[in-house]
């Protein structure tokens, strides 16, 4: 079996790629939309690397605590116990 986030996310790319055909069959493309939204590729190149810096510093110091919490809660965990359901 999958797991469930990879299942997940090959659903959400089977459906996207239909969702595409439908839309390429009736001539609407992917420029087409963006400039109906007012975006152009480089304005969401802009936003994207935007995001990317706002998002990096930030998980690298979530995870200066959280790594260490999880790493702690593994070592100390009672023996026997699985964390995964099979």
């Amino acid at each position: 079996m999958l797991h469930p986030i990879l299942r997940t996310l090959v659903k959400v790319a089977i459906a996207s790629l239909i969702v595409g055909t439908i839309l390429a069959h009736f001539g609407i493309t992917a420029e087409q939309l963006m400039r109906e939204f007012g975006l152009s590729a480089e304005r969401l190149q802009e936003l994207a690397r935007r995001g990317f810096d706002w998002a990096l510093p930030n998980v690298l110091l979530g995870s200066l605590v959280i790594v260490p919490v999880w790493f702690l809660a593994y070592l100390f965990r009672p023996p026997g116990s699985s964390s995964s359901s099979e």
